[in-house]
């Protein structure tokens, strides 16, 4: 039984420490960047919209608990 309230408060503290853990648009934007650039790419844009304006554009991320998209598009 000892156990099994260890395993719960555990978890109950895994849980509130997630909004710690989420990345920002701006880290997550700048790992897409670099990812992009790692495979060649030099020129491109990225750009964080809100998640209702991706219509017809390529989305590479999501962000803001899902409120907002990272668009890639090539000028």
């Amino acid at each position: 039984m000892k156990s099994v309230s260890w395993c719960v408060s555990g978890l109950l503290l895994l849980l509130g420490a997630t909004p710690v853990l989420a990345k920002t648009c701006d880290e997550l934007k700048a790992e897409i960047d670099a990812r992009i650039r790692a495979n060649g790419v030099a020129v491109f844009e990225l750009q964080v919209v809100e998640a209702d304006a991706t219509e017809g554009l390529k989305v590479v991320g999501s962000c803001g608990a899902g409120k907002k998209k990272i668009v890639y598009s090539r000028p």
